[in-house]
């Protein structure tokens, strides 16, 4: 018999909890966890899924595409409209790298701690 696991948390390594919390809670409307603090903070999902992110003292911030300092994790988010999508995340302080290997299918960005993300269109 298969072990049956529900993905019920991810964290984030970051050098500064707090903002990346309120990054992320202004880019996907979720809530944040009443118990966050300086140290660790975290997104409550109506679905049960916690997003967590964890102060890491020395934190280096992934150099993506390249591999010298790893991407770490990779986060994909449905969005309606790609480029409405894209400027309000970098309104929020994300960032836009080089590198777009997606076209028009999707988009490279990443948080205010350096981790790429993607913008995909929302599959109707």
């Amino acid at each position: 018999m298969a072990l049956q696991m529900k993905l019920t948390a991810i964290t984030l390594d970051c050098p500064d909890p707090e903002a990346l919390v309120a990054f992320y809670a202004q880019a996907t409307g979720l809530g944040i966890h009443p118990g966050s603090d300086r140290d660790f903070a975290g997104l409550d999902g109506d679905d049960g899924l916690f997003i967590g992110f964890q102060r890491v003292d020395g934190h280096q911030a992934p150099r993506w595409p390249d591999q010298t300092v790893p991407q770490q994790i990779h986060l994909d988010f449905e969005v309606d409209d790609l480029d409405q999508g894209e400027a309000l995340l970098l309104a929020l302080g994300a960032a836009r790298p080089d590198c777009q290997p997606g076209g028009d299918r999707w988009r490279v960005l990443t948080d205010p701690a350096g981790h790429p993300f993607c913008l995909t269109r929302r599959k109707v």
